[in-house]
């Protein structure tokens, strides 16, 4: 857990800055049924998520291989939310526009994989769409002070990139709150978006540290219950009593 003064100060009923919003759930497809992807696209949709992220693996970044820009375009059809593509590719600049056109809303890369990340970011924008970068556990986040404006999206890996159902890595929280400085001091509007581990166990210290935007991936597509019970469950253990510090 983050200590206290690492965070944003903690809300009472009377609070009403916009960033204590309570944050959006991202479904991640990643461990869904490929077999029946259009439909678990749907039943996402229909589960009350605010997004779909798509987890774009090549075999070379991460060890796994995912889907392809095709596969995401055959998909689009199945809900009319957001799309956003999380590009765990070595070389991610040959297919920016692949997903795109595709029908991603957002594209994020990674800074461990962008040399000239600053090229890549307008790249995105230049294709219409909004740019994200993602850093990894061990990743600083020196790496993307110089490049805020250029960002729509920020995301926070609180695992390492490759495999879903990891344990969330709450040491990241500080990073997230780090990152929610940086925001808040530069005025921007880019949103912070958490990936890897969230659970209703981890929801809320993450949305604490200052994420507005929360992947969930097993979480939601394992519940006993089916996906709306999982996508309500997170919502109910952000919105527990906050315990007194």
């Amino acid at each position: 857990m983050v200590e206290q003064s690492t965070l944003r100060a903690r809300p009472t009923r009377s609070t009403t800055h916009s960033s204590w919003n309570e944050p959006a759930i991202v479904g991640s497809v990643l461990g869904a049924d490929y077999a029946r992807l259009g439909e678990e696209v749907a039943d996402l949709t229909d589960a009350g998520v605010g997004r779909i992220q798509w987890d774009v693996m090549d075999r070379r970044f991460v060890p796994n291989m995912t889907f392809g820009a095709d596969v995401v375009a055959a998909c689009r059809a199945h809900s009319d939310i957001p799309f956003e593509a999380h590009l765990m590719v070595q070389d991610p600049d040959p297919v920016l526009a692949d997903y795109v056109e595709a029908g991603c809303d957002t594209v994020i890369v990674h800074v461990e994989t962008c040399p000239h990340l600053h090229r890549t970011l307008a790249a995105i924008r230049e294709l219409g769409a909004k740019a994200g970068v993602a850093v990894n556990p061990s990743t600083p986040l020196d790496f993307v002070r110089h490049v805020l404006g250029q960002l729509d999206q920020i995301v926070i890996m609180t695992v390492n990139p490759g495999f879903g159902g990891q344990q969330y890595i709450a040491a990241m929280e500080h990073k997230v709150a780090e990152m929610r400085a940086l925001v808040d001091v530069s005025n921007s509007a880019l949103k912070i978006e958490v990936d890897g581990g969230i659970s209703r166990d981890t929801a809320r210290s993450a949305w604490y540290a200052g994420a507005e935007l929360l992947v969930a991936g097993s979480a939601v597509l394992s519940h006993p219950g089916g996906k709306r019970a999982a996508v309500e469950e997170l919502h109910r253990a952000m919105a527990r009593p906050i315990p007194a510090a």
